[in-house]
């Protein structure tokens, strides 16, 4: 690749539309010849390296580029800048998120040259079958450092490094590791065996940067906020006292680590897997003491209006019908009910608020500063600064698209509306939760503030990139005096410091990254070939030694669904109608298969077991093909006569009490579809899950397989149920010369149920209370209309639930 005297003018580029930097040039050039990681401070284009990358491969080596970025906003920002820099027509350059239905993704992918998608799409597309990465050339990972554990990346790469004709992958990050072991680990699950760095010291970067002031203010919690810490901080002490008298920790302190906190965790699992009673017990007291600290970083880090909303999401949370005990009795204390009036009391500001007011008012007013940025942890903490920051300034908030606990999102067009609108300038102020920390094109700006530390080196690098790329720019960090704040701003700094010492040395000795890694991206690639027939060794090494319980009995299960599959062979048939055509996404309303081989075993995955491994391993075993649906009944399709629904041993237990859709329910329609229904009851402490009698579980499973005439097999983990998967579908389709077909449908509920189920949702009030309201006013109309009086009236409805009936019926929407 030869460099230019200007601009850059290459075939496929658009003339001159890319400035000529140096040092860019070098990046694409090595990143062209082998696998590469390339290390690139924010903002200084590693884009435009992987663009460069790119347009050689395209015009040397034909075939098409796939270009992943963990984000939908930072998806469509790619595809912008990838139109606007190639000659290529736009249509040729498609964009997958999860907003693109499955089918028209088929179409698109065939017709398109370059394809720009979040990694779970594309992942949910090769897990269905529905896209071929053989003749992709040139695959590009937009910040890398995601591609640890089970993060799509992994398998992506593992895919293309199996499928693909002429591999070719470049990982892009700014922060690619806390150390260098991790930075290590991205190289080997992405297959790269290059290393390539260039940091603000080198002198072709230094000229496009510019310092970066880094200050740190501190800030003084009032008494009332602090009186409020210290209520929960007593409870904090009482709960872990509790903990020490059961062995699990020697201390009460509760600024106590997070890392004691999960070594205590961790004991506590190993004495509820021992079946010791004192472990749930203390599980449960565990859960309460991370609710507690949760509240106390709120109050200490955050603001009273965050804390008042957790409480009150806790409330919300006991009051339910499946409430756990931690949360009932964590809002009954009467500490934590002190606290929680001081929130509620409390109309005073908190010091980070009045400090963020006054530092905007120094950059934007007297130092003639035009943007800023001002990033949170919290989004009610962000939605509580624009109110606040309204008042002086001209303010928006730029948050996710979800929110758990119910709080407003922005829709991806949203999110690209106001980032345009920011560049633009039409307001001066970002209030930002994590959303825009990676890789967005935020704007220049002249400070970037912290109203919290972020503890980790990679997210703190990636928000303070966001200035000091054009002319001096500002951080300041946020810090609440006393608190977990400073701990956090220190573990940050240090951990800043090793990156940038760690990302030195590995400038410095790029050999011996290559050596640890494989010569030319290899090693970590002997597992991506290693195919999974014969993985018996893994398979056992995952289940752990001595973890299979007495109650285990799974070889013999398996032993006894092979001999009556033997004994049925005269075929039963389809049980009723065609599959259902639904895909991986909810929106799906098609199911497309392109890219499948013809000959081999299938198994059909419903979309929804995507959380699990278990479909991934099954799509990268030679001879096997995986087909993803929306399954009417069961988990998985092994032939037109057998289906299996997978619980863990946890759901399965939780399924024995789910008032609304039974496990037996479930079994039910899977008999009536399948002439061979399974049961796949995963893990090894089936009768150690929650507290229910034994004989009851014991009772369950004799149902099926008495009752339902269902097989009931036992499987260690999700390593083991991937080999029963696998061996039942050889079996049916080679052994027994049998097809897949997926039919049956859930049963519709009659009209009393559905009239169960409605008075049932009021206030979480429950399957039997709702029949008795039912029993008692003849309709859903008069239950929903009755006065207090008459509620009480009903067997089973007490002053509690009848007050909370008319608070959810008679109460206004808000």
């Amino acid at each position: 690749m030869a460099t230019e005297a200007a601009g850059i003018d290459r075939d496929l580029l658009v003339d001159g539309f890319l400035q000529r930097r140096r040092y860019q040039l070098q990046l694409a050039d090595a990143a062209a010849d082998e696998h590469t990681l390339v290390c690139l401070p924010t903002g200084l284009g590693k884009t435009t390296v992987s663009l460069l990358v790119t347009a050689e491969r395209l015009r040397e080596a034909g075939g098409k580029a796939l270009f992943l970025a963990p984000t939908k906003p930072l998806v469509q920002q790619h595809a912008d800048f990838y139109r606007e820099a190639l000659q290529i027509p736009d249509d040729e350059i498609a964009v997958f998120t999860g907003d693109v239905k499955p089918a028209d993704r088929a179409a698109l992918w065939d017709d398109a040259r370059v394809v720009i998608a979040t990694p779970q799409v594309v992942e949910n597309d090769l897990v269905g079958n529905r896209i071929s990465l053989a003749d992709v050339t040139h695959l590009t990972f937009d910040e890398c450092h995601r591609a640890t554990g089970d993060y799509a990346y992994v398998y992506i790469a593992e895919r293309y490094h199996a499928d693909a004709a002429d591999p070719l992958v470049t990982g892009m990050s700014a922060s690619p590791g806390g150390d260098t072991e991790e930075i290590e680990t991205v190289c080997e699950n992405l297959g790269l065996g290059n290393v390539e760095v260039m940091t603000e010291e080198d002198a072709d970067v230094d000229e496009y940067t510019h310092d970066t002031d880094v200050q740190w203010e501190q800030v003084t919690l009032p008494d009332e906020v602090l009186a409020i810490r210290d209520a929960l901080n007593e409870v904090i002490t009482d709960r872990l006292e509790k903990l020490k008298r059961l062995g699990v920790t020697n201390t009460t302190n509760p600024d106590l680590s997070q890392k004691d906190l999960n070594k205590m965790r961790g004991q506590l699992k190993q004495m509820m897997d021992n079946d010791q009673s004192d472990g749930y017990k203390g599980m449960s007291t565990h859960a309460e003491v991370m609710k507690l600290r949760r509240a106390t970083e709120l109050v200490e880090t955050q603001s009273v209006e965050s804390v008042r909303r957790y409480f009150e999401r806790q409330r919300e949370a006991a009051r339910s019908s499946g409430a756990s005990k931690a949360s009932q009795r964590m809002v009954a204390d009467p500490k934590v009910r002190e606290a929680m009036r001081k929130a509620e009391s409390f109309d005073g500001l908190h010091p980070k608020f009045s400090k963020a007011r006054i530092l905007l008012a120094e950059t934007l007013g007297i130092d003639g500063g035009e943007r800023a940025i001002l990033f949170t942890e919290s989004r009610d903490t962000a939605e509580a600064l624009v109110d606040f920051l309204s008042a002086s300034f001209d303010v928006r908030k730029f948050v996710g698209q979800g929110d758990k606990d119910g709080s407003d999102g922005m829709t991806q067009k949203q999110q690209q509306e106001t980032l345009d609108e920011f560049k633009a300038g039409e307001f001066e102020v970002l209030v930002s939760t994590s959303v825009a920390e990676e890789g967005l094109d935020v704007p220049e700006v002249d400070l970037v503030c912290f109203y919290e530390p972020v503890p980790t080196a990679i997210r703190s690098i990636q928000r303070k990139g966001r200035t000091g790329r054009q002319a001096e720019g500002k951080v300041v960090v946020l810090m609440a005096e006393d608190t977990r704040d400073e701990a956090f701003f220190w573990i940050s700094r240090r951990r800043e410091k090793e990156m940038a010492s760690q990302l030195a040395e590995l400038k410095a000795a790029t050999d011996d990254i290559e050596d640890s890694v494989g010569d030319d991206g290899q090693a970590g690639l002997d597992a991506f070939t290693n195919e999974s027939g014969g993985d018996a060794e893994s398979t056992e090494d995952a289940g752990g030694e001595g973890e299979t319980g007495a109650d285990d009995g799974g070889d013999a299960g398996l032993t006894d669904f092979a001999e009556a599959v033997r004994e049925s062979d005269e075929g039963d048939g389809d049980a009723t109608g065609e599959s259902e055509e639904a895909a991986a996404d909810s929106d799906d309303d098609g199911v497309v298969a392109i890219a499948g081989v013809e000959d081999g075993v299938e198994v059909v995955v419903d979309q929804r077991e995507l959380d699990s491994s278990i479909a991934k391993d099954l799509s990268t075993r030679d001879g096997l093909v995986t087909r993803l649906e929306t399954l009417a009944v069961g988990d998985y399709v092994l032939s037109d006569r057998v289906a299996v629904e997978r619980k863990s041993a946890a759901d399965f237990v939780d399924s024995m009490l789910d008032a609304d859709r039974s496990m037996f329910e479930q079994v039910g329609e899977l008999s009536q579809a399948y002439a061979r229904p399974v049961m796949v009851v995963e893990g090894t402490n089936l009768y150690g899950q929650r507290d229910i009698d034994p004989n009851a579980i014991r009772g369950a499973l004799a149902s099926l397989a008495v009752d339902f005439d269902v097989s009931v097999l036992r499987t260690e983990d999700e390593a083991d149920t991937t080999e029963l998967l696998a061996t039942i579908a050889g079996r049916e389709q080679e052994t027994r010369d049998r097809e897949v077909s997926v039919h049956g449908e859930k049963t519709t509920k009659t009209r009393a149920e559905q009239q169960e189920y409605v008075v049932s949702s009021i206030a979480d009030i429950g399957p039997v209370t709702a029949r008795s309201l039912l029993e008692h006013f003849g309709t859903v109309e008069a239950v929903m209309t009755a006065r207090e009086a008459d509620l009480l009236e009903v067997d089973g409805v007490g002053q509690v639930t009848a007050e909370r009936i008319r608070e959810v019926v008679g109460s206004e929407y808000e």
